[in-house]
C-alpha cells in the first residue's frame, strides 16, 4: 500500500472578543475557604471565604457569596459581597447585588434594586496615573454610606463628596 500524506490543516484562529480566555469557576454547590491569586478571571457561583486577587475579572453570581477582600480589573456583583473591593478599574452592582463593605474603583455602576452599605471611592488619581471616574446609579438603587469621587492631584483636589443615610433614586443624598 502506498502512503499518502495527510493534508495540512491550518489551526483554527479564535476571534479576539476582548474577553478573558481563562476563567475559573467555583460552582453553586461548592464552599471554599482560602485565598485566590492569579492572572485569569474568576466566577463565583457558590460560597468563598477569603481574599481574591486576580489580574482579570471577578464575578459574583446571583445566589453566591464572597466574604473577604477583592482586587481585580473588573468586579461584577450579582450576589453578595461581605468585604471590601480594595482595587478595581470598574465595579458593577447588578439588580440582585448586595455589598456590605467599602468599594474603591475607577468607575462604579449601580443598577436599580442593588443594595450597598459602606463607603465608595471612585475616580481618584492615586499617583499611578490619572483615572477617569464615573458613577452611574439607576433609580431605585439603595445605598447607605458615603461616596467620594473626584480627580486631580491624588489629595482630593477638585473632588466631590456625597453622603446618604438611605438614599433612593440617585442613591446619594443631596
Amino acid at each position: 500500500p502506498e502512503l499518502v500524506p495527510s493534508p495540512v490543516v491550518a489551526p483554527v484562529t479564535r476571534a479576539d472578543t476582548g474577553l478573558p480566555r481563562k476563567e475559573s469557576l467555583i460552582a453553586a454547590d461548592i464552599t471554599i475557604e482560602g485565598k485566590i491569586e492569579g492572572s485569569g478571571s474568576v466566577r463565583i457561583a457558590g460560597r468563598f471565604k477569603g481574599d481574591a486577587s486576580v489580574e482579570g475579572d471577578l464575578t459574583i453570581e446571583a445566589g453566591a457569596k464572597l466574604t473577604g477582600g477583592v482586587r481585580a480589573d473588573k468586579v461584577t456583583i450579582a450576589g453578595e459581597l461581605e468585604g471590601n473591593v480594595e482595587e478595581a478599574s470598574h465595579i458593577e452592582l447588578l439588580p440582585s447585588g448586595v455589598v456590605i463593605g467599602d468599594l474603591k474603583a475607577g468607575s462604579l455602576t449601580v443598577a436599580a434594586g442593588a443594595r450597598m452599605r459602606g463607603h465608595a471611592e471612585f475616580g481618584w488619581d492615586d499617583g499611578k496615573g490619572a483615572k477617569s471616574g464615573s458613577l452611574t446609579v439607576a433609580a431605585g438603587a439603595r445605598m447607605r454610606g458615603q461616596a467620594d469621587f473626584g480627580w486631580g492631584d491624588g489629595k482630593g483636589a477638585n473632588a466631590g463628596k456625597h453622603g446618604s443615610d438611605h438614599g433612593t433614586g440617585s442613591g446619594l443624598g443631596s
